[in-house]
C-alpha cells in the first residue's frame, strides 16, 4: 500500500509540476501524516523539492513542493535502417543534447552498437552539473519486438541482428534498464505525450527505408500479442507484386519505401525534362527538395507514394478508426506534395464513417521524435515503478 501510495504521489506531483502538501491530500484522499512521510522519502531521492512558501488561503503560509525535471536523464536511442538518433532529454523528455550520425544499421550491427554506447557515454560526459544520474535507455528499432525476447530485433526483417540482445548489451555498458520497442510504436508514444494534438486513439505512419504504424487505442500503445501490431508495411497491397524482406509479395513497403522510390525517379526521368534529380546521389532530402523547388519529376514521386500510402491508410482507418492519423519520417518535409494525394486516395477508399472524424496530420516533434518516445518510454516505465528512479540516501548519496 506505501508504494502505490507513493506511486500515486509522484506521478501526481509529475502531472501538477508544483502542490503543497494540503493539495496533495486534499486530491489523493491521504491523510496529512501519510503525505508528509511519502514527500520526505521523496525528497530524498532528490526528485521533489520544498521550492517555495506559496499565498495564504487565511492559515499558515504553505510550502509548495516542485517535481524536479534534471534530477535525473533519459536516453533515447533510435536505430533507422541507415542512420541512428540519439537524444539525451529531462523528466519531462525536454531534449538537452541531439546527435545524429548515418550509419549501416541493417547490415552492421556492431558498429551500430559501438556508435551508440560511444554516442551515450559522450552525452553523459557532457552533460551539465556533473556526473548525471541515469535512469535508463530507451531503443526505438526497424523491427517488432517480440515479447519473448524483448531485448531483441526480429531477425525476419532485420536478419543480421539474429541472436544479438540489445537490451543486455547496453544494460551490461551503462547499468541501468534498457527497454525496446518497434519504431513506429515510440513514434506514436511520443506524439500521444508531446504532440500537437495528444489524442488518445492516434495512429503513426513511419515513412523512410520501409513504412510502419504505431496505434494508440485508448491512451495505451497497442502492440498485439506477438509485437507486430501495426506492421502496414507489410500488409499486402497487391499479391502479385515484387518479393518484401518479409517473405511475403507486393508488401506496402515494396512499393513505396525509398528505394522503390528512387527506381521510380530512374524510370521517369525520360518523361520528364531535365531537373535537378538527374545527377548526383539519390536521397530522400535530395527528392523532397527537388519537389520543394517544383521540379515536375520529383512532384511526380511523390504524387505516387501520397496515393500509394492512402491505400494503406484508408484500411487502417477502417480497421482501427483513429482520432489522429499522424504521419512522420524524412519524406514528410514535402508537406502537402504528400499529403494531399494521400487524402484525395483515403477519401475515395475508406467508408465515410472512419474518416468522418480522422484528421490526417505531420508529426509534430520532427526529426527527434522518434527518440523522443524512446527516451518516453523509459519514463512512462519510471512513473509507474518508480523504483526505476536511481535510489539516493539522505545527503544525496546512491545506495
Amino acid at each position: 500500500m506505501r508504494a502505490e501510495n507513493r506511486r500515486l504521489m509522484l506521478n501526481l506531483l509529475w502531472k501538477e509540476r508544483e502542490a503543497s502538501r494540503a493539495e496533495l491530500a486534499r486530491r489523493t484522499g491521504l491523510s496529512r501524516s501519510t503525505v508528509s512521510a511519502i514527500i520526505e522519502d521523496l525528497m530524498e531521492t532528490g526528485l521533489v523539492r520544498e521550492a517555495r512558501t506559496g499565498a495564504s488561503t487565511g492559515g499558515r503560509r504553505p510550502i509548495v513542493l516542485a517535481f524536479q525535471a534534471d534530477a535525473a536523464l533519459l536516453v533515447g536511442v533510435e536505430f533507422g535502417a541507415t542512420h541512428i538518433s540519439l537524444v539525451l532529454t529531462d523528466l519531462y523528455c525536454t531534449v538537452r543534447e541531439f546527435r545524429e550520425v548515418a550509419c549501416p544499421v541493417r547490415d552492421e550491427p556492431e558498429t551500430a552498437l559501438r556508435w551508440v554506447e560511444d554516442g551515450i557515454r559522450a552525452l553523459l560526459g557532457g552533460a551539465r552539473g556533473g556526473s548525471p544520474e541515469l535512469v535508463g535507455i530507451g531503443v526505438a528499432a526497424p523491427s517488432p519486438i517480440d515479447p519473448r525476447r524483448p531485448g531483441e530485433l526480429v531477425p525476419t526483417i532485420v536478419p543480421k541482428w539474429a541472436g544479438i540482445d540489445v537490451a543486455r548489451r547496453l544494460g551490461r555498458a551503462f547499468g541501468r534498464p534498457v527497454l525496446l520497442d518497434n519504431d513506429a510504436n515510440l513514434g506514436a508514444l511520443a506524439e500521444h505525450w508531446w504532440g500537437a494534438s495528444q489524442s488518445p486513439h492516434l495512429a503513426y505512419l513511419k515513412v523512410a527505408t520501409g513504412i510502419g504504424a504505431g496505434l494508440i487505442l485508448d491512451g495505451r500503445v497497442f502492440r498485439g500479442i506477438g509485437g507486430v501490431a501495426g506492421e502496414i508495411g507489410h500488409t499486402s497491397i497487391d499479391p502479385n507484386g515484387p518479393a518484401c524482406m518479409c517473405g511475403l509479395r507486393g508488401c506496402l513497403t515494396t512499393l513505396v519505401g525509398t528505394q522503390r522510390l528512387f527506381e521510380l525517379v530512374r524510370e521517369r526521368r525520360a518523361i520528364h525534362p531535365t531537373g535537378p534529380l538527374d545527377t548526383g546521389p539519390l536521397s530522400v532530402d535530395a527528392l523532397v527538395d527537388a519537389g520543394l523547388a517544383g521540379d515536375a519529376l520529383a512532384r511526380d514521386v511523390l504524387a505516387h507514394a501520397g496515393r500509394t500510402l492512402g491505400i494503406g491508410v484508408a484500411n487502417l482507418l477502417n480497421l482501427v478508426n483513429p482520432e489522429r492519423v499522424v504521419v512522420g519520417g524524412g519524406l514528410t518535409r514535402a508537406g502537402d506534395l504528400l499529403l494531399e494525394p494521400l487524402r484525395e486516395r483515403v477519401r475515395s477508399l475508406a467508408l465515410a464513417e472512419s474518416i468522418a472524424q480522422a484528421a490526417i496530420e505531420p508529426a509534430s516533434l520532427g526529426e527527434r521524435g522518434i527518440a523522443i518516445g524512446a527516451a518516453t518510454l523509459v519514463l512512462e516505465k519510471a512513473l509507474a515503478f518508480p523504483s526505476t528512479f536511481p535510489q539516493r540516501v539522505k545527503r544525496g548519496v546512491r545506495t
